[in-house]
C-alpha cells in the first residue's frame, strides 16, 4: 500500500513544485474512482500534443501500465509499479536504458506519473506474511489516475481541433477548385474582367499556405479565396445578364462541350471509349468506363498503346504499360479504400471514382491527371495516385511528383510494379504486425 506521505527522490535529482503537486493531487483520488488502463492511455495519445510530452515518452507510458496486474486503475489496489530499467526496455521494443531514464523524467515532469524512491534507489516490494504487497517503491500511477478526466477533455479538443482542420482543407480545396475552373471558363469564354490579375492574385493566395498548415493558417487564405470566387461569380453573372437582354441565341447552348477538342485542361481526365465500353458519369461528374468491371486478364489483355501527341502536334505512342490486378493495388494501398463509396472499393470503376476525389484533395491538377490517363492508362493513373496517397506525408508536392512520373513513364523509364510491390510488401507486414 502507499504511505501517502510526500517522498523526495534518490541521489542527485531534485524535488520541484511540480513534483509536490503531483502527490498532493495523488492524495485527493476518491478510493472509489477507477479508469481503465488502456483506454486512458489512448486519450493520453490523443492529447499527447497539449501534454507536451514525446512519442517515446508514451512507450516508455505503456511499458509501465504492462506492469499494472490490473486493466482497472484503482487506489484499492494500488498505484505502485516498479520494474527495473531492464525490464522496461524489454517491453519499450529495446529502447535503450539511458533513453528509458530521460523519457521517464519527461512523463514525471509532464505529472503523469511520480517517483517513490527506496532508501538505495531500487525499485522494489515488501509483501507480508500472508503475501500481500506491504509496501512498493517505484514509479506511482496515481498522478495519472488523479488527471483522468482532464487527460480525457484535453484528447476531446484535440480531435475536434483536427476534425475542423480536416473540414477547412475541404472547404479550401473546393473553392481552390471553383476559382480555377472559373478562371478558365472566363478566359475562354472572353468575359470581361482583368483575368490576368485575378489568376496572380489567386497563386499568391495558394502560395502563402506553409506545407503544412495549421486552422490559423487556412483561415485567413480561405476567407480570402472566398471573397476573390464571389467577386469571380458576380463578374459572371454580369456577363451572363448582359447576354440574355441582348437576347444572344447562342445562350441557349450553354457550351455544353469545350469547342477546343485538343484541349488537356478539361475538369477530369476523358477516358477513350474502347470497342464495347459504356460509360457513366459519377458523383462528381467525371466519365467512368464501366467496362473496367471485366476482369483483369480482359482488361490487361485488351489494353493497347495509347496515342499521345508531342510539341509538333504528331501522334506517337506511348510505351505500354499493363495494370495490375485491383486486389494487389487495395493491398498495397489501403488507405483510398475510405474514399470509394461507401468506404469500399469493389472494382476498377470505384477506384478510379476514388482517385478523383483524391486526386482534388491532394492538389494535383486537373490537366496533371489528364496527361497521366492518357501516358499510364486510366487503371494505372488511378493506381498511382493510390500510391501517391499512401505517401502524402513524405511528398512534398503531389502533383508535381505525378507529372515527373508520367514523363518518366513516357520515356520508359517508369515502372510501376517495383513502387505497388514495395508497398504491398510495407503493409503486408503491417498488418502482420497488427495481427
Amino acid at each position: 500500500m502507499e504511505s501517502g506521505s510526500v517522498t523526495t527522490p534518490f541521489g542527485r535529482r531534485p524535488m520541484t513544485l511540480g513534483m509536490l503537486a503531483s502527490q498532493f493531487a495523488a492524495e485527493t483520488i476518491d478510493d472509489t474512482k477507477s479508469a481503465d488502463k488502456w483506454k486512458l492511455y489512448r486519450a493520453l495519445c490523443e492529447a499527447r500534443p497539449l501534454l507536451g510530452v514525446t512519442d517515446r515518452a508514451l512507450a516508455v507510458m505503456n511499458a509501465l501500465l504492462s506492469f499494472y496486474p490490473k486493466d482497472e486503475l484503482s487506489q484499492a489496489h494500488g498505484l505502485i509499479v516498479f520494474p527495473s530499467n531492464a525490464q522496461l526496455s524489454l517491453r519499450a521494443h529495446g529502447m535503450t536504458e539511458q533513453t528509458i531514464r530521460r523519457h521517464l523524467a519527461v512523463l514525471v515532469e509532464a505529472g503523469l506519473i511520480s517517483r517513490k524512491d527506496s532508501p538505495n534507489g531500487k525499485r522494489y516490494v515488501r509483501r507480508n506474511s500472508a503475501g500481500a504487497i506491504d509496501d512498493a517503491f517505484g514509479f506511482s500511477l496515481a498522478p495519472l489516475l488523479a488527471r483522468a478526466e482532464e487527460i480525457a477533455q484535453l484528447a476531446a479538443e484535440v480531435v475536434a481541433e483536427r476534425l475542423a482542420l480536416r473540414r477547412l482543407r475541404e472547404r479550401l480545396t473546393l473553392c481552390r477548385r471553383d476559382i480555377a475552373k472559373l478562371i478558365e471558363m472566363a478566359m475562354e469564354e472572353e468575359a470581361t474582367g482583368d483575368w490576368e490579375a485575378i489568376t496572380l492574385q489567386f497563386r499568391s493566395l495558394a502560395g502563402a499556405l506553409p506545407r503544412i498548415p495549421t486552422a490559423d493558417d487556412v483561415t485567413p487564405v480561405l476567407e480570402e479565396m472566398e471573397m476573390l470566387r464571389d467577386e469571380i461569380v458576380n463578374l459572371l453573372e454580369a456577363r451572363v445578364k448582359t447576354e440574355k437582354m441582348n437576347g444572344n441565341p447562342s445562350q441557349n447552348d450553354c457550351h455544353i462541350q469545350n469547342s477546343n477538342s485538343d484541349s488537356t485542361s478539361e475538369l477530369e481526365p476523358c477516358f477513350e471509349k474502347k470497342q464495347g465500353a459504356t460509360f457513366e458519369t459519377d458523383h462528381e461528374g467525371s466519365v467512368v468506363p464501366i467496362h473496367l468491371e471485366r476482369s483483369h486478364e480482359e482488361a490487361t489483355a485488351r489494353q493497347e498503346p495509347k496515342p499521345v501527341r508531342d510539341q509538333t502536334d504528331r501522334l506517337r505512342v506511348a510505351p505500354e504499360i499493363k495494370a495490375f490486378p485491383l486486389a494487389l493495388v487495395l493491398q498495397a494501398c489501403p488507405e483510398i479504400i475510405a474514399y470509394g463509396s461507401g468506404g469500399t472499393i469493389s472494382n476498377w470503376r470505384e477506384l478510379m471514382s476514388a482517385a478523383v476525389v483524391v486526386r482534388s484533395m491532394l492538389g494535383v491538377s486537373p490537366d496533371a491527371y489528364q496527361q497521366a490517363c492518357e501516358i499510364l492508362g486510366p487503371e494505372n493513373a488511378a493506381t498511382v495516385i493510390a500510391c501517391i496517397l499512401e505517401r502524402a506525408g513524405h511528398i512534398n508536392s503531389a502533383g508535381g511528383y505525378l507529372r515527373d512520373l508520367t514523363r518518366r513513364a513516357e520515356k520508359g523509364e517508369f515502372s510501376l510494379g517495383p513502387m505497388l510491390m514495395a508497398l504491398a510488401r510495407t503493409n503486408g507486414n503491417s498488418a502482420r504486425r497488427v495481427g
